[in-house]
């Protein structure tokens, strides 16, 4: 792979995380029927979830700026 190719590839990747924590990003995933969490999950799923939550919202777990 080229250094331009490569920068290019870089770029994208980054552009692309960048949107996707984007709010309007976030508010509209959370729309689609695939991405809501079901009421009735067992609570142990539940509970990893608020850990990831957690996690992701933490200065230090890389949370969105």
């Amino acid at each position: 792979m080229t250094r331009n190719k490569g920068e290019k590839t870089e770029r994208l990747a980054a552009e692309v995380k960048r949107q996707f924590g984007a709010e309007a990003t976030t508010r509209f995933l959370r729309t689609l029927p695939a991405f809501r969490t079901e009421a009735d999950i067992p609570d142990r799923f539940r509970k990893l979830l608020d850990r990831l939550d957690g996690v992701e919202s933490s200065p230090a777990g890389g949370g969105r700026r």
